[in-house]
């Protein structure tokens, strides 16, 4: 029997489509446990659940590579991509729907594509220009269609969304700067580095708004997101960064609303449109454009 051989760029994609389907749920069971436990306390409990996950895999690695990591990076990702990301992320989440969470993070690829041509000097093919613009065009269709369903809130939802993205183009950059790092070692440090940020913030969550009674579902959902969401997908996701360019990885992401979309329609009977079929349409067409290789 012939034995498949699979390249660096092909476990990078696989790698990259599962971590979207992963991230393509988490807005519907965030949405699920914000209504019962406060953003930060909630943030915390996912990472320590994380990070306990990573713990025994990264002293295994640990013995094995004396590899001296960037500490200064990997603390700037913990802040970036775990402890403000996920502050912001889930507060945004207690404000707006979970469709249009997800679509609001389809503009992560212009976050990331722009900055990786221009601090690390990744190159931008015509045709993966023409991909995040169709990506982007049907971002925007979406975004468009499912825009704010008139609540005073919502800006502020929006608002807040908006910023995470920032946060998360910084943790991919630096996460792309730092290729040549253990990705598992990467991964667990820089997790645990954000989570102990987030344990005296979810203090003071706690000493305000007192301890909830999470119900099962809750705990559920936390545990979902605490061990694939975060340790597994972040995992992956810097395993596919280092195969694969940062702007064709941030295309990717443009998943996140289609899947995160398609999720909450039938978890959370959110409303999905025509306008919002053909933007996800063209954001998949982007995403296979840009993912193509330029033939030589």
């Amino acid at each position: 029997m012939r034995k498949i051989v699979l390249t660096n760029r092909t476990k990078g994609f696989i790698s990259i489509i599962f971590v979207m389907l992963i991230w393509g749920s988490s807005f519907s069971v965030t949405k699920t446990v914000v209504q019962e436990v406060h953003p930060y306390l909630f943030a915390a409990l996912r990472h320590l659940i994380a990070a306990a996950v990573l713990l025994p895999f990264y002293l295994n690695r640990r013995r094995k590579i004396r590899q001296s990591l960037p500490m200064k990076k990997l603390a700037l990702m913990g802040i970036a991509g775990i402890t403000v990301y996920y502050g912001l992320f889930n507060f945004a989440m207690t404000y707006i729907p979970a469709s249009s969470g997800a679509l609001i993070e389809g503009l992560i690829p212009v976050a990331i594509a722009i900055p990786a041509a221009l601090i690390l000097k990744e190159h931008l093919s015509s045709r993966s220009i023409a991909g995040i613009i169709l990506c982007v065009t049907g971002v925007i269709l979406v975004g468009f269609v499912g825009a704010p369903d008139g609540s005073s809130h919502t800006l502020i939802g929006s608002g807040l969304m908006a910023l995470a993205v920032c946060c998360w183009s910084v943790y991919t950059l630096l996460s792309r700067s730092i290729k040549e790092t253990d990705t598992l070692l990467s991964t667990a440090v820089s997790t645990f580095i954000g989570t102990a940020l987030l344990l005296p913030v979810a203090a003071i969550d706690v000493y305000n708004h007192g301890m909830p009674e999470i119900s099962g579902k809750a705990w559920a959902g936390i545990i979902y997101l605490g061990v694939f969401a975060s340790a597994l997908a972040y995992f992956l996701y810097n395993q596919a960064l280092e195969s694969l360019p940062a702007a064709q990885v941030g295309n990717f992401l443009n998943l996140n609303p289609v899947i995160g979309a398609i999720i909450a329609i039938i978890f959370l009977k959110d409303t999905f449109t025509a306008w919002q079929m053909t933007g996800g349409v063209l954001v998949l067409a982007g995403i296979w454009l840009s993912s193509r290789r330029v033939a030589s």
